[in-house]
């Protein structure tokens, strides 16, 4: 892609949350949610100067040369999609990282570890939710929509990277802004960690918790058809 920004950029990543519930619940009216979806992930983008430079399913992955206008992207994100009708299915949240570092190109992509880390600082938040990386959050601290703040959130050790990443939330007028602890490795439960490395691979557009639980009724299923087939059926 010829029109990738070079030397430092600011990296942009999102993805659905709850994607896969959603589409096991709502496999009729999703292709149209979805396609909405994409319409204003691009067109939030691009309006504020932002290159597309790959979708994953639900995931887009843009870069930016001012950080300012990253930010302000994700708050266009999220404003649209809170403002958006979505019917029968209520609503379609997206989290947001963004990471602002010097990238490498390779055959006409980004590649190596600014795309790393912005992937994992991604997996930690929840739908609605913008996290800063504190390389992003040093370039637009003083550059703030209007009532809009970034709160602290410490620094968290994400999967398989050797430095804790410094992260922030950003907090904007009419937009929710609780939301429970990042997803972080130290956050999990030991039967969320040892079933997440057994079973899924490691990338984004997963909601671990969501199919976690689906497999736990899978089980539960199991258990319940097996104790019937053992006592003959009379239970």
């Amino acid at each position: 892609m010829d029109d990738l920004p070079t030397g430092t950029v600011t990296l942009f990543f999102t993805d659905i949350a709850g994607s896969t519930a959603l589409w096991e619940r709502h496999p009729h009216v999703m292709p149209a949610a979805y396609a909405r979806h994409n319409a204003i992930l691009r067109d939030s983008i691009e309006a504020f100067g932002g290159v597309v430079f790959k979708t994953v399913g639900d995931a887009f992955c843009a870069a930016f040369t001012d950080a300012s206008a990253a930010l302000a992207a994700a708050l266009a994100v999220h404003r649209a999609l809170y403002a958006e009708a979505w019917g029968v299915i209520g609503s379609l949240r997206v989290r947001i990282a963004l990471h602002t570092s010097a990238v490498e190109m390779r055959d006409g992509d980004y590649f190596g570890p600014p795309l790393n880390r912005i992937a994992r600082l991604l997996s930690a938040g929840h739908g609605g939710q913008t996290l800063l990386s504190l390389a992003t959050q040093e370039q637009v601290c003083e550059h703030l929509p209007p009532g809009a703040e970034l709160c602290d959130l410490g620094e968290h050790s994400l999967k398989d990277l050797i430095h804790p990443e410094h992260s922030f939330q950003f907090v904007a007028p009419g937009l929710p802004n609780d939301f429970p602890a990042l997803r972080t490795h130290a956050n999990q439960t030991s039967e969320q960690r040892a079933w997440k490395q057994a079973k899924l691979p490691d990338m984004p557009g997963i909601d671990y918790d969501v199919v976690l639980e689906k497999d736990r009724q899978l089980n539960r299923r199991r258990r319940s058809r097996k104790k019937k087939a053992e006592t003959g059926g009379l239970l």
